[in-house]
């Protein structure tokens, strides 16, 4: 059985007092029965990693460079994440790929650098509403699985997170046979790629305007683990209840 897992994606949001929301989470959930994860911008990570330590609450990175060291003013290295007390990071979120120009190739190599770091990867896919207008979803999916999954990716280091570009932040939600479909297919493809066994173990996640009111109805989707899920993880009123929700549906 696969664990579900709740992620939540502070983006560039949040400052040392925006800690005490991950001592109000792991209140509201002191067993749950399922995985958390927060990504807080680094310049919380060890002190997230502080907070949480001994709580259920695990603490991840948001981006990675593909070296583990070098003259990259700026970046971080995965093993400096794990150094500073994450276990995964979220890789490929279209706002990377769109905003600094990330290709899959990079997203693959950055997700070989997590792997060898001892870092769970979070790899991140989706389609332009232009490309779902035209019927293009699956290719699209199809092609960033092709070339951000690493041959380095088992059932315990790798989490695909689906996010419809068009979805993220608007708070349109695609319907249970939208999500459906292309859970479907990624799960299809994992298992044809890894075996039967790694690619029925590999979490799949959906994200994109996931909000307490719709949590219910995505989760009740066929081959959705859990969600990666942006402004709502910000405050733990918000998150609390999606997480509640996930663990619900079995």
């Amino acid at each position: 059985m696969r664990r579900k897992l709740a992620a939540g994606n502070w983006k560039m949001n949040g400052l040392t007092d925006s800690l005490d929301e991950l001592r109000s989470l792991a209140r509201a959930h002191p067993d749950p029965a399922v995985d958390i994860l927060v990504c807080p911008p680094a310049t919380l990570i060890s002190q997230a990693a502080q907070v949480c330590a001994g709580l259920p609450v695990a603490i991840g990175g948001q981006d990675c460079h593909t070296e583990r060291t070098g003259a990259h003013t700026g970046d971080l290295s995965a093993e400096m994440l794990k150094d500073s007390g994450a276990c995964a990071v979220i890789l490929g979120h279209s706002e990377r790929r769109e905003d600094h120009g990330e290709t899959s190739d990079m997203v693959r190599a950055k997700a070989r650098a997590a792997h060898a770091a001892g870092l769970m990867a979070v790899i991140c896919l989706g389609e332009s509403l232009a490309q779902r207008d035209a019927a293009n979803t699956l290719d699209i999916i199809a092609a960033q699985m092709s070339l951000s999954i690493p041959d380095t990716s088992t059932a315990e280091n790798l989490v695909i997170a689906y996010e419809p570009i068009w979805a993220i932040g608007t708070g349109k939600l695609p319907d249970a046979a939208q999500i459906g479909e292309v859970h479907d297919f990624i799960r299809t493809r994992l298992e044809r790629r890894f075996g039967p066994g790694a690619g029925r173990g590999m979490r799949i996640l959906y994200g994109g305007s996931v909000k307490p009111n719709n949590a219910d109805q995505v989760f009740r989707v066929p081959n959705v683990d859990g969600a990666l899920v942006g402004g709502a993880s910000l405050r733990a009123e918000d998150f609390s209840p999606i997480i509640k929700a996930l663990s619900q549906t079995g």
